[in-house]
């Protein structure tokens, strides 16, 4: 067996991965076939993904720096290795707290590509001093420029509950973007990375020609590793992966494929793992969730919190169109964002309605998310405290203790803030808080759970109980009245363990479970 090699966690950058003798999985056919596909193009993945690394190696490619590709598929498909001037702009690692943030980021690149190719002092702003060195760079090489943006929206997704200062980032950028329009003639190709698609925030108004390759078919693997990549190059570090574990090399693929692997970018799609996490794993041997250490979605809990969104929505079937997966739209809909940043993916499509089933790609991003969603609604309470709750929960849930179970959401919930003053949304706030604790705890609750005459708000299944919980605001008769009369512990009659029912009423003024009662 091979000695382990080296991974590229935390190395994005294509010459570096190659110099340094890093793992690489060749994805320089693809990047052949897309230089040679067209002129304008926007890509949309996950963070962690591999988009750094994919504007890298075009970035060598157009730069002809044919030594670094031997041996790759794409020295055998190119001919020519002609030299392009590059301007690689990254907008990845900046704390975008102001306009004058972002305008100082891409003032930097500028400078250093007018140390390269000049200046004009009557180019007084960021778009004309882009075009200027568009210009320029021509004038001095003779050859057609190249533009690479990487993250184009992370300035937007990073004030995304500022509305003012969205609004003034997204035209700076719509400015500073609209010379790919006028500068047509000037550029040979350009690609625009990024996690999220803002057309309807017209950041691309003016660039109505930029293709928008994530959801076709012949580039759905160009991020990120398939099944078989994991197979033709790093069976030997999964064969080690499994030793470490004591699970056999077919058992570790399974518990990878289920782990990490899951996301779907085209319809009937090969699945996709996230690269980051699976170098993680094989380097470490240890299955842990790697993805959700490197950050956390922010910008989608502040939605989802401010909307006061159904949570347990997600970790069921979700339908959406075509033209919800392409378009965000961040004060209506979760699910685009949701999608677009990997937390759901396809899972399922039916063409004759055109309709997408979405769900969690994976145990990693499942476990990770509502860990997360936890940590964010529970701001009230430490780790310490939290673990404290858990344990608590657990415990009362383990034991039939509904008495201590009750006892613990009352005193979560009447110091968990709702985000909204609308009153009907009170059982969703409340269902949410329910959910959110028993995942934390480490149950595995379910929501509106179907049976023959209704859905159950929520149910959950020990080794020796059954709990059938139905939430109603005013008081306990009409919970009691619907478990009865829609016969859901009929679902249960066949189960030998203890089925116990909690009928609970949710009090408007306190905003807190105001009494509860266990139907015989």
């Amino acid at each position: 067996m091979e000695q382990q090699r080296r991974y590229p966690i935390g190395v994005q950058t294509f010459e570096e991965i190659i110099n340094n003798r890093f793992a690489y999985v060749d994805k320089t056919a693809l990047v052949y076939q897309l230089v040679n596909a067209g002129k304008y193009f926007f890509i949309s993945r996950p963070r962690r993904f591999g988009k750094s690394l994919l504007v890298t190696t075009l970035e060598a490619y157009f730069e002809s720096k044919k030594e670094l590709f031997r041996g790759l598929a794409i020295e055998k498909l190119e001919t020519q290795w002609e030299a392009y001037p590059v301007l690689h702009l990254d907008l990845n690692n900046e704390n975008y707290d102001s306009v004058d943030a972002l305008k100082s980021i891409i003032n930097e690149h500028l400078s250093n590509w007018e140390n390269l190719y000049g200046s004009n002092p009557v180019e007084d702003t960021l778009a004309r001093r882009f075009s200027g060195v568009i210009k320029r760079a021509i004038g001095q090489t003779g050859k057609q420029v190249v533009i690479l943006i990487d993250e184009y929206d992370k300035p937007l997704l990073s004030t995304i509950d500022n509305d003012e200062l969205n609004e003034q980032m997204r035209n700076v950028l719509k400015g500073f973007y609209s010379t790919l329009k006028s500068q047509d003639k000037n550029i040979r190709f350009a690609l625009l990375t990024g996690v999220t698609r803002f057309s309807k925030l017209s950041v691309f108004s003016d660039l109505n020609n930029l293709k928008d390759i994530s959801m076709l078919k012949p580039y759905e693997a160009i991020c990120g590793i398939t099944e078989q990549e994991l197979h033709d190059n790093f069976d030997d570090d999964v064969q080690r992966l499994a030793e470490a574990n004591g699970l056999t090399k077919e058992q570790a693929y399974q518990r990878l494929q289920d782990e990490y692997d899951g996301y779907h970018f085209v319809a009937n799609g090969v699945g996709i793992y996230n690269p980051f996490s699976l170098f993680n794993v094989l380097s470490d041997s240890v299955f842990d969730d790697y993805w959700f250490e490197t950050g956390t979605p922010t910008f989608l809990v502040k939605m989802l919190q401010k909307n006061n969104y159904d949570l347990t929505e997600f970790d069921k079937d979700i339908n959406v169109g075509r033209s919800q997966l392409k378009n965000i739209d961040f004060k209506q809909n979760a699910v685009p964002a949701m999608y677009q940043s990997g937390y759901l993916t396809i899972k399922d499509y039916n063409p004759k309605r055109d309709r997408y089933r979405l769900g969690f790609p994976n145990g990693e991003v499942r476990r990770g998310f509502n860990d997360y969603l936890v940590q964010m609604s529970m701001t009230q309470y430490n780790d310490i405290e939290r673990d404290n709750l858990s344990d608590r929960l657990y415990d009362a849930a383990d034991a039939g203790d509904v008495e201590t179970m009750m006892t613990i959401f009352k005193q979560v919930m009447g110091t968990t803030p709702m985000h909204s003053n609308d009153a009907s949304k009170l059982e969703v706030h409340y269902r949410n808080t329910i959910y959110l604790m028993l995942v934390m705890c480490g149950h595995k609750p379910r929501v509106e759970q179907p049976t023959a005459a209704g859905r159950i708000d929520v149910s959950l299944e020990t080794d020796n109980y059954v709990y059938v919980m139905e939430l109603k605001r005013g008081d306990t008769d009409e919970a009691i009245e619907q478990i009865e009369d829609r016969r859901y512990l009929d679902a249960y009659a066949a189960d030998s363990r203890k089925v116990i029912a909690i009928a609970v009423a949710i009090n408007d003024n306190t905003r807190n479970i105001g009494n509860w009662r266990v139907v015989n």
